[in-house]
């Protein structure tokens, strides 16, 4: 069975992937550290192979394959090409294969909703989108099915690419506004949630904008060298992650600020599974609910994308 790119968006609505999530962090799932391997590409850059596998034993074993060929802008080619395989747990029969960008998109936005779901304030209203690309056409509407969202602002370096999602989100209903980059601090300043989604390699959110109460999703860094907020925003927050092993070794929002001293390893409140299995009772949990700042920063599990092709392949 092959599962098309707009037959996934059909089936993985926000309010049952955001439940799917919530079920696969406290269900018994081996995920191995994902599979780094790289390869040299005649006259173009090195490519990457990610091999990212996980599964429940006797249901479900799934992998998902991800090429990363830098040199195919040139060519006007996408740089990332994904697959996903899902098999079955008991005979290694391929069950189906599936469109691995859509169910990274949507399996990444799901999980910025389930934990804004533990670590938002319950009566957030307001949203501030930073980054206009492909992941925040995905995020707004992922934050707005758990939380009352009716206002939303976007900021992107590109000004037309952030009209752009203004646009769409209006024709969804919400009030959409765009952010210019002069605003940006008073916005941040004033909104309940801020969500990030950029390519960034300095910070573009600074700790000294932020209002007593927000919460903070953190999606775009995934490198040592990658960051988009200051020090002193991981210094006034309350950190939770999706996973600590991953976010630990993969992110420079972590990685950065501990090996600056401004912040330690320990400072890491949570992780999604002790948030999903109630071991953690996230912002409620902390001193002042309502006045502390909360951040959740994702890298990415294998768990999300084995979650996303079960739901996806048992709806078929």
């Amino acid at each position: 069975m092959h599962i098309s790119a707009d037959t996934l968006r059909e089936r993985l609505t926000w309010p049952n992937m955001v439940a799917a999530l919530r079920a696969i962090f406290v269900a018994d799932v081996q995920a191995p550290v994902r599979h780094h391997h790289f390869m040299d590409v005649p006259n173009a850059p090195q490519a990457t192979l990610l091999l990212m596998p996980a599964w429940i034993e006797g249901q479900y074993l799934g992998v998902k394959q991800v090429n990363v060929f830098p040199g195919n802008n040139a060519q006007g080619l996408p740089g990332l090409t994904s697959l996903y395989t899902l098999s079955c747990g008991k005979t290694g029969q391929t069950l189906a294969q599936m469109d691995g960008n859509v169910i990274t998109a949507i399996r990444t936005a799901a999980a910025s909703a389930l934990a804004s779901s533990f670590l938002s304030r319950d009566d957030t209203r307001s949203m501030l989108m930073i980054g206009a690309g492909r992941m925040g056409h995905h995020l707004i509407p992922a934050h707005c099915s758990v939380r009352p969202i009716d206002t939303v602002w976007v900021w992107d370096r590109n000004p037309d690419v952030a009209t752009n999602l203004v646009e769409q989100v209006r024709a969804q209903g919400l009030n959409a506004y765009l952010c210019t980059t002069q605003a940006l601090p008073d916005v941040a300043g004033d909104v309940d949630l801020i969500s990030c989604a950029t390519m960034a390699n300095d910070p573009v959110l600074f700790g000294a904008w932020l209002k007593p109460g927000v919460h903070v999703d953190l999606v775009g860094s995934f490198t040592p060298t990658m960051r988009e907020v200051d020090n002193e925003a991981m210094q006034k927050a309350a950190i939770f992650v999706d996973t600590r092993a991953g976010a630990l070794a993969e992110t420079g929002d972590l990685i950065i600020p501990i090996k600056e001293g401004a912040i330690a390893a320990t400072d890491i409140h949570a992780e999604l599974t002790e948030l999903c299995g109630h071991t953690h009772a996230g912002r409620q949990a902390l001193a002042e609910p309502d006045q502390a700042i909360t951040i959740f920063k994702s890298v990415g599990d294998s768990r999300e994308d084995l979650a996303a092709a079960i739901l996806a392949y048992e709806q078929a």
